[in-house]
């Protein structure tokens, strides 16, 4: 079997592009990482990158190790946080993943006093719209929009947080307040580019919703709240944000959703103090928040 000092380098590779930005990831030269591949084909027999140009290209072989280096880095990752947790006592390392939204308007500050209770408990947080797989230990304790459907896990559901049309004041006062859905599609509006939502399709407003109906689209939900909060247009945020930046609802009554709050980790780790810790502060902490929505 490589060595998995060589299989991180391959795992470096595949996950970054390019031997140079390989390298940086691994803190290696590149040099030193290049010696790694070339090694590593000669133990395999075949090579595991072609150049063309359009840049380095993985083969068939390269791409064949990429699920389980997955797995394997991931295992490894979990296995250094577990252990600087032994290693600590009670201090140790917590891998958190939430939505862009959440982790950059609603966590800080939760973050913020659960590090002032326990200095000894460092967080690494995850941004990603796509939830992170906890069985394969990707994050520790995840906060999550919908129920989460694998029996592994440790879930509680905290709430729900309501979403709606929002707009600044000097927007509506621009371009007047539409009273229906005939009047929006009328008005600029935010909204997604390529990455839609399943629950968007779902969405009664008596019509399809698809891209061409966004005067601005983006992937992104810190952009698009960003465009929002600007006077860009009309576009959906939670009504706590919404209302934390002093955006008016738009057709509150004629549109709205709500989304399950949901706090999980993997059945393993109940017997972890520090993780225990995060996910109790984590399901008191949001369950406060999504309470200021009644």
């Amino acid at each position: 079997m490589p060595d998995w000092d060589l299989l991180q380098s391959l795992h470096a590779v595949l996950q970054a592009g390019s031997f140079s930005a390989a390298a940086r990831l691994r803190r290696l030269t590149q040099p030193t990482l290049g010696r790694h591949i070339d090694q590593l084909e000669r133990l395999l027999g075949a090579p595991l990158f072609l150049r063309s140009p359009r840049g380095l290209q993985p083969t068939d072989l390269a791409l064949a190790f990429r699920p389980h280096l997955a797995d394997m880095a991931a295992a490894a990752q979990a296995a250094s946080r577990d252990a600087s947790g032994v290693a600590s006592g009670e201090g140790g390392v917590v891998r958190v993943a939430a939505s862009e939204v959440v982790g950059v308007e609603v966590l800080p500050a939760i973050l913020t006093s659960f590090r002032i209770a326990h200095p000894g408990v460092d967080v690494e947080l995850i941004l990603s719209n796509k939830n992170e797989d906890l069985t394969r230990r990707d994050a520790d304790v995840a906060v999550r929009m919908s129920r989460p459907t694998q029996n592994s896990l440790v879930a509680k559901k905290v709430g729900d947080v309501v979403l709606g049309f929002h707009a600044t004041p000097d927007y509506l006062a621009r371009c007047g307040v539409p009273k229906d859905f005939d009047e929006l599609t009328g008005h600029t509006l935010i909204g997604f580019d390529r990455e839609f939502p399943e629950m968007v399709k779902d969405l009664a407003i008596g019509r399809p919703v698809t891209r061409d109906a966004f005067a601005l689209r983006t992937d992104s939900d810190i952009a698009q709240l960003a465009t929002l909060r600007a006077g860009f247009g009309i576009g959906v945020c939670q009504n706590h944000i919404g209302r934390r930046y002093g955006l008016t609802p738009v057709m509150p009554e004629a549109f709205g959703f709500r989304l399950d709050l949901w706090i999980c980790m993997h059945e393993t780790l109940r017997g972890s103090p520090r993780m225990r810790l995060m996910f109790d502060h984590l399901a008191k902490e949001l369950g406060a928040y999504a309470a200021q929505d009644g």
